[in-house]
């Protein structure tokens, strides 16, 4: 009598056993156990505030574009905010459910795409304000938009081959890719994003433990290439400028600045801003302004305090994470949106010189829209984590000296350490 042999973990199947495939509902079942549920509350709590924001800055930019033959609907922008919103949470969801290895691969091939797309960027695209960084396929779009996660992945993917061999020279790749980077982002220019990349690449070295005095050498010609692009980019120059003297009533960041405090501490009220009619990006770039104006400082501190929480629970995920990989790629993620959004908050309080960066999961933007959420999708990837199982390896909390990882019972290697060459 032919009897089926029981399964045995460990132990490989006979061949006339078929590997069965996990049905959508199991996969989904197995998404909502290891996904961050918190992250993703926190994300979409911010993402629902910024829907009103912008319906709240929706009818001032539609007034400044206006014209004689064409009115623009108030609320113009903020239908146009739904549509984009709803094909970002399909692109955030979907990119959550992806595994660690699918999202590397993803990862990886987001960052060759985009790179070669930038390449075009000087010959091909698109001029708006002076600057040439959006390219058309068939839908407008910044191509440095979507490679700052794919950078991310791709400078810890770079970085996490020192587990394989130490003597590889991990550290130089790395900085030749951010200076190929950074040279064509400033063919467009694109200053602002230029530091961003830059600060992604900088989190990845410091904590994949590269040698100080590398990367004080490598600071220091940091220090003078931005020295160098102060005296040859204008447009840098004459914000700077503006910026250290004070500027005049009638510059941007002063009126954003002026606006934000306008409303006290309570607000005006939905609709009753007055200030925000002058602000010449109010639905992206001072959106923060217009937040202040309309709902209050105490809204704005709460908007922070989410921003604090959403970097706050990433590095809290990240403490004892066994995954050199994952753990590059995660702080490269929250880096991004955390700097994009201390820097625009900065803008706006006039702390800092203006650099056309929109508030991430707030601000109105088409094609960036998915692009933020394209970014938190890869990072809500890469944390996702078997709540059952325990780390037994360093992770960033040793890194930093403070974790509590808890002592190997036995002497053979870890199983649960992934590499990534």
């Amino acid at each position: 009598m032919n009897t089926m042999q029981p399964y045995v973990p460990g132990k490989r199947q006979p061949a006339h056993m078929p590997k069965g495939k996990l049905s959508r509902w199991s996969e989904l079942k197995i998404w909502w156990r290891e996904i961050d549920r918190v992250l993703l509350l926190l994300v979409l709590l911010l993402m629902s505030f910024g829907t009103i924001a912008v319906a709240a800055a929706s009818p001032a930019s539609a007034d400044r574009l206006s014209t004689s033959s064409q009115t623009l609907d108030p609320l113009y922008f903020f239908y146009r905010h739904l549509a984009w919103q709803m094909l970002a949470l399909g692109t955030l969801f979907g990119v959550s459910m992806l595994t660690r290895d699918s999202a590397r691969r993803f990862g990886l091939l987001l960052a060759a795409g985009m790179t070669g797309l930038l390449f075009l960027v000087p010959l091909v695209g698109a001029e708006i304000n002076g600057a040439r960084r959006w390219i058309n396929l068939g839908m407008q779009f910044q191509p440095s938009e979507f490679l700052k996660p794919g950078f991310a992945i791709a400078t810890a993917w770079i970085l996490s081959w020192r587990m394989r061999d130490p003597n590889m020279p991990v550290a130089g790749i790395a900085t030749a890719y951010v200076a190929l980077i950074a040279a064509l982002m400033m063919m467009q220019p694109d200053f602002g994003g230029t530091i961003l990349f830059a600060g992604v690449w900088f989190v990845a070295m410091i904590l994949s433990g590269i040698d100080m005095k590398r990367m004080g050498a490598v600071i220091g010609g940091v220090i003078v290439a931005l020295t160098a692009t102060y005296f040859l980019y204008d447009n840098a120059r004459h914000r700077i400028d503006s910026f250290i003297g004070g500027g005049t009533a009638y510059d941007q960041v002063d009126l954003g600045a002026r606006t934000l405090t306008a409303g006290g501490w309570t607000g005006a009220g939905y609709g009753l801003g007055i200030r925000k009619m002058s602000l010449p990006e109010a639905h992206t770039d001072y959106i923060f302004s217009v937040i202040g104006e309309e709902f209050g400082l105490i809204a704005c501190a709460l908007i922070v305090l989410v921003y604090l929480a959403i970097v706050g629970r990433v590095l809290m995920r990240l403490l004892d994470e066994e995954d050199l990989f994952a753990l590059l790629a995660g702080a490269g993620l929250i880096a991004l949106l955390g700097g994009q959004a201390f820097i625009n908050i900065l803008v706006n309080l006039q702390l800092f010189p203006s650099k056309g960066m929109t508030l991430p999961l707030v601000s109105y933007g088409g094609s960036s829209t998915i692009a933020i959420c394209l970014n938190v999708g890869l990072l809500l990837a890469i944390t996702r984590r078997n709540p059952f199982l325990k780390s037994r390896t360093i992770g960033l909390g040793d890194r930093l000296g403070f974790g509590q990882t808890a002592p190997m019972k036995d002497t053979a290697p870890s199983p649960h350490r992934e590499i990534h060459p």
